[in-house]
């Protein structure tokens, strides 16, 4: 740990002659003012990033977005919870429109509760302290304080999922980005309202959506219906390994605004040791940027709580301090405040369409690391049958 450092990671305050702090060069905590301050960029900037605690770790978290945007970094979000339940995929297709995410890793539940109201499936306002026994009657699940119908949303989604993957041919293996783009591609055929599901945003703006836990959603359950009835899915979580170290190996810098914890969150982080420590590619040395929006604390030891410190140590960030911000708090709170601050103070950025790319990117991985000497010395034997090269396509015919 470094003397001017900390444990937390801040900065000490710098000694004046090694004896006293330098008080006069810290800013001031003044009473915080709202005249002039009504637009939601001006509060994080000019109330929020002027207090103290969380509110400050929020206003330091939208700066920090939106450094990494200008910064023209390839933008990852990974997102755990019940977001979309409770309508973040609205949010979440703004960002995308803007240019200001590139590639999304999600529970596979937000992405199954994000089609149903592209459909206009029953998703609603609930109470948290309903009687769940009177709800399981009358066929209603509850998400807190959200209800959502069991035969009229979930079924009818589920009918939806088996219908997208009629066509999806079950003989070459295909990552969950495919899976997702295939779906998204149909709501956009299908939904009368396609333009408030996000994987259908995400598809028409060439943004890949990869799950960490395929078969931990109702979109996984629901493949076991063609797999029952011998055409079983080909779907092969490695690909998405290959795929994101891919992304993030291609990028120049790479920025992630972590919403949540989970699997998500370390299946992005992940990328960097795929690269470094089982390919022995020495072309990144850990994300530049990173953001977390989360409720979990570090001393539990859970991932979801493990501090970008803690990431540094296993090389998945560049440094243990700089550019790495965690706000504390319930993400449907700053969410939507840090994305109105990016839309606010960022100008649009080009999309990226890192979909449309993912061959030729996985391509490049492929060769450098059958060029990599230690790895053919090492794994020489892997060289004589490869079963997956050339099938990792990527676009629908």
């Amino acid at each position: 740990m470094a003397d001017d450092r900390y444990p937390c990671g801040s900065k000490r305050p710098s000694s004046v002659d090694g004896k006293k702090s330098n008080w006069e060069s810290l800013p001031s905590i003044d009473p915080l003012q709202l005249g002039g301050n009504e637009d939601v960029a001006d509060m994080v900037d000019n109330v929020f990033a002027k207090s103290g605690f969380n509110a400050r770790r929020l206003a330091e978290g939208a700066q920090l977005y939106r450094q990494m945007i200008d910064d023209g970094a390839t933008v990852a979000m990974t997102l755990a919870g019940a977001m979309t339940p409770i309508g973040m995929s609205g949010v979440v297709i703004d960002l995308m429109k803007a240019g200001f995410i590139d590639f999304i890793i999600s529970t596979g539940a937000n992405l199954y509760h994000d089609l149903h109201r592209a459909y206009d499936m029953p998703m609603v306002q609930g109470n948290f302290l309903a009687d769940d026994n009177e709800l399981a009657e009358q066929g209603v699940a509850r998400i807190y304080d959200v209800f959502i119908h069991d035969d009229d949303t979930l079924e009818t989604t589920d009918e939806v999922i088996l219908r997208a993957v009629r066509d999806l041919d079950p003989d070459k293996p295909f990552s969950s980005a495919k899976l997702h783009a295939h779906i998204g591609y149909h709501v956009q055929k299908s939904a009368s309202h396609p333009e408030r599901s996000l994987l259908a945003c995400a598809a028409d703006l060439g943004v890949p959506i990869y799950t960490s836990s395929p078969g931990d959603s109702s979109i996984g359950m629901n493949l076991v219906i063609p797999y029952l009835f011998d055409r079983p899915m080909n779907l092969n979580p490695v690909l998405d390994v290959i795929e994101t170290a891919a992304l993030v190996r291609d990028a120049d810098k790479n920025g992630v605004i972590e919403v949540g914890g989970g699997s998500p969150k370390n299946f992005y982080l992940q990328t960097q040791p795929t690269l470094h420590q089982i390919l022995h590619d020495s072309s990144k040395g850990g994300h530049d940027y990173f953001l977390q929006l989360t409720a979990d604390a570090p001393h539990w030891g859970g991932l979801s709580g493990a501090t970008p410190s803690e990431a540094r140590s296993w090389g998945k960030l560049k440094d243990a301090f700089e550019n790495n911000v965690v706000v504390y708090s319930c993400a449907s709170l700053t969410l939507p405040l840090i994305a109105q601050y990016a839309l606010t103070r960022c100008k649009p950025r080009k999309q990226r369409r890192l979909y449309d790319r993912l061959e030729a990117m996985v391509d490049t991985l492929r060769s450098t690391a059958e060029a990599n000497p230690l790895l053919r010395s090492t794994y020489k034997d892997f060289y004589k049958f490869n079963p997956l090269k050339n099938e990792s396509k990527t676009n629908d015919s």
